[in-house]
């Protein structure tokens, strides 16, 4: 069932009409879905899976391009952030339990496809983290035709020296009941929200610095701060795991920023190179959040995007006229 959700309509900019809604994952949370309508003879819709700290105003800019050419955008706030229910007493703090709960966000994103009735086929898109859980999505069957990814998490950067006391700081604080407190170096406060558009790792563009930072600060309850111990022994864990997989069976891109400085580059690559018909773009000059760079830049990334997914949905049909 879909409930009507609070939407931040002025600050996303998105299409014309877009709404949110609440929606009930299958362990009993309540997230937030919305939808930013496309072309009424859509070329389908994309399923847009944000990274983490992120919500849903903050697509709004991306949906516009997407409508622009031809696709309808679903986004979520995952458990823990955005207005979804977080996970722990402290409202500021990244944390999860399992990682692999995540998929149970995924699954009631697709209840709201049918729901919405959204236009077939479906695409998928997703940003740092929303790599890392879309990636887990494909190998369990995630129902897209093709899939663009941008900075993904299939890796995190440490410093090799830390590496080491990650892992065992989050064995170590599970077993003692303080898993919840935040990773070292992280506190409460959004990065986003109290930091400086000079030296930041997000985008080289002051536009998209201040389009983020006007979202959550005129919305406080959109912030979150650093990640929990857990969160981070999860997220290790599971980029480990993902990557001792093959490459799911459908078309891809992925972009990544020269200046990448969040994500583990090397992963990337690694996975991109053994992907069959995946591809590897490098966006000269861009951080970790090559979306938010200029609009030009932007249009570039997605106009790419969106011929993957139009190549994809073209090869589908042939196939399924010749059966």
């Amino acid at each position: 069932m879909l409930l009507d959700a609070p939407f931040y309509a002025e600050l996303a900019e998105g299409p014309e009409g877009a709404r949110a809604y609440w929606i009930g994952t299958q362990d009993n949370l309540r997230v937030r879905i919305a939808h930013y309508p496309g072309p009424g003879d859509a070329q389908g819709t994309v399923l847009m899976f944000p990274g983490r700290t992120e919500y849903c105003e903050k697509y709004g800019r991306v949906a516009a391009d997407f409508a622009e050419r031809g696709f309808h955008t679903l986004t979520i706030d995952w458990r823990g952030q955005g207005l979804a229910d977080r996970m722990h007493e402290d409202p500021r703090a990244g944390h999860v339990n399992l990682f692999q709960d995540y998929q149970y966000d995924v699954s009631a994103m697709l209840d709201a496809v049918d729901l919405l009735e959204l236009p077939q086929p479906l695409f998928l898109a997703a940003h740092s983290m929303g790599g890392c859980i879309g990636l887990r999505a494909l190998v369990e069957g995630l129902p897209v035709a093709a899939a663009g990814f941008t900075g993904p998490m299939w890796g995190i950067r440490l410093a090799a020296a830390l590496r080491p006391a990650a892992w065992a700081l989050g064995w170590g604080s599970a077993r003692v009941g303080l898993d919840h407190i935040y990773a070292p170096s992280t506190g409460p406060d959004s990065y986003v929200a109290t930091g400086l558009y000079e030296g930041n790792l997000l985008t080289t563009d002051r536009g998209g610095w201040t389009y983020m930072q006007r979202q959550v600060t005129e919305i406080p309850e959109l912030q979150l701060g650093g990640p929990s111990l857990r969160w981070l022994h999860q997220a290790l864990a599971e980029c480990l795991a993902l990557a001792r997989l093959p490459a799911p069976d459908l078309p891809a891109i992925a972009f990544v920023g020269s200046n990448e400085r969040i994500v583990d580059v090397p992963r990337i690559v690694a996975r991109m190179t053994a992907w069959p018909g995946g591809r590897l773009e490098r966006v000269q000059g861009g951080e970790h959040e090559v979306l938010m760079e200029d609009a030009v830049t932007r249009g570039r990334i997605l106009s790419q995007m969106a011929q993957v997914f139009e190549d994809a949905a073209r090869s589908a049909d042939a196939a399924a006229r010749s059966a």
